[in-house]
């Protein structure tokens, strides 16, 4: 067989998608979600031993969810019934409760019902089949690429397990690939191709998680190559990085997520945003997320960069940060890279203080050199009438009765009393906390 035969073949009615053809049929074959399919993990054992509950797997695109629901239709003796929540109303709903009903009657079959972006249902669809999920009459697999405690109301949650399923890792994307290029029945092993291990990253990367868009992407190099490719690749021609990238129509960027070019670029933006420029902010952001970097990764690493390095001088970075993550969570890509972007915009034009990052270090450093002091006894609690005779709470001074609420004690072990691990400077929101901790210190000095 050579690429013209394969080419030809893609307009038989055999020749489906590749991401189809190698769509896996056992739990053997199934590539991912380690944490969730290991030897003894709740969900293998209950696909394996036929004992379902209803559940929601929840994921990216491409991750497994539609894959695994049909393992489970395979496996399992239920009657299995794949439900569109675009295509169906409450009418088929029914339909499909009836079904199971004579199912059960029949033939003495559950029924699982697979539903396909349940997130797509609204309160009526999914009030609909609610009680029947209740009694056990269907088990329902629902898959969502949202977050299910956002779109499925509260008493269809209470009644699903949630099951959370990730991206796939680049080593993953690799092993589905490979799988593809080696399998002579339904991939594309018949044509003998090989890619340069640079070639074969590209596809990895431009996928960005997702295990259909990589055999996707693989498919589509496939059908661009030349005729004459298959050949040249048996006798020992490696398919180049370049003819990836034409076929691609994306340009590879240089980049090794666990390499040193990863951390030379996180630290281009890290001190990009810490010397205040949202231009070299922007710029470095792009380069990761071009380069195929996890957005969340940089996420991260922003809501980091909220307390080390702005901190009190602007108490709402961390909100941002983390409204910018949640964010790019409901939107996925590219359209939550935008809410990145703004954040680590703010993130540089903020004042900037690294006071708290230099507390907690002076705390933790005073703390293993001084290890364990006891809590001073004023302050404290004193539940019983044996720890209040042993001094528990005396003398403690309750702030409200003070003015200001300020009372004038301290709340630091005797041993190291006085000592100041928070120094707030003179930029932006820290500047007026800087003002009130001098003005409490002076109606403390009133107060003795």
């Amino acid at each position: 067989m050579d690429l013209f035969d394969y080419q030809a073949q893609r307009s038989t009615a055999e020749s489906r998608p590749l991401a189809e053809r190698m769509r896996p049929g056992t739990l053997r074959e199934f590539i991912g979600q380690g944490h969730l399919m290991g030897p003894s993990s709740l969900l293998r054992s209950a696909i394996e031993n036929d004992r379902l509950f209803s559940m929601i797997l929840w994921g990216p695109p491409g991750c497994g969810k539609t894959t695994l629901a049909r393992i489970v239709s395979k496996e399992t003796q239920s009657h299995f019934v794949h439900f569109s929540a675009v295509l169906a109303g409450v009418k088929q709903i029914r339909e499909v409760i009836e079904e199971a009903r004579e199912q059960l009657r029949l033939h003495r079959k559950r029924t699982v019902l697979f539903v396909d972006e349940i997130h797509r249902f609204n309160k009526a669809q999914q009030d609909a089949f609610l009680h029947q999920v209740e009694s056990g009459l269907i088990t329902l697999i629902g898959a969502t690429t949202e977050n299910p405690s956002f779109e499925v109301n509260a008493a269809l949650m209470s009644r699903c397990r949630v099951f959370t399923l990730n991206r796939l890792t680049d080593k993953e994307l690799e092993a589905i690939i490979q799988q593809a290029l080696t399998d002579k029945e339904r991939g594309l092993g018949r044509l003998q191709l090989e890619f340069e291990p640079a070639a074969l990253s590209h596809i990895v990367r431009a996928a960005d998680g997702d295990g259909r868009a990589a055999l996707n992407n693989l498919e589509g190099v496939v059908s661009f190559l030349p005729a004459k490719q298959a050949g040249e690749a048996a006798s020992g021609r490696l398919i180049p990085l370049s003819e990836v990238e034409t076929a691609l129509q994306k340009k590879a960027l240089m980049y090794d997520k666990s390499g040193e070019e990863h951390y030379n670029l996180i630290s281009a933006l890290h001190k990009s945003l810490r010397g205040s420029d949202p231009d070299g902010a922007v710029y470095w952001l792009a380069r990761m997320l071009m380069a195929g970097e996890d957005p969340l990764y940089i996420a991260r690493r922003m809501v980091r960069f909220a307390s080390e390095d702005v901190g009190n001088a602007d108490p709402r970075a961390l909100t941002v940060c983390m409204d910018a993550m949640e964010a790019f969570r409901f939107l996925g890509p590219p359209e939550g890279e935008l809410a990145l972007v703004q954040a680590a915009v703010y993130l540089a034009t903020a004042p900037k203080s690294n006071s708290l990052y230099k507390a907690y270090g002076n705390v933790r450093a005073v703390i293993e050199k001084t290890g364990a002091l006891p809590v001073p006894l004023h302050i404290r609690n004193a539940p019983t009438g044996l720890m209040k005779s042993l001094g528990y709470g005396k003398d403690y001074k309750y702030a409200h009765d003070f003015e200001a609420g300020i009372a004038a004690q301290t709340y630091l072990p005797g041993e190291i009393a006085g000592t100041t691990f928070y120094e707030p400077v003179d930029r932006g929101y820290e500047k007026t906390i800087k003002e009130r901790l001098a003005w409490w210190e002076k109606m403390k000095s009133t107060e003795k």
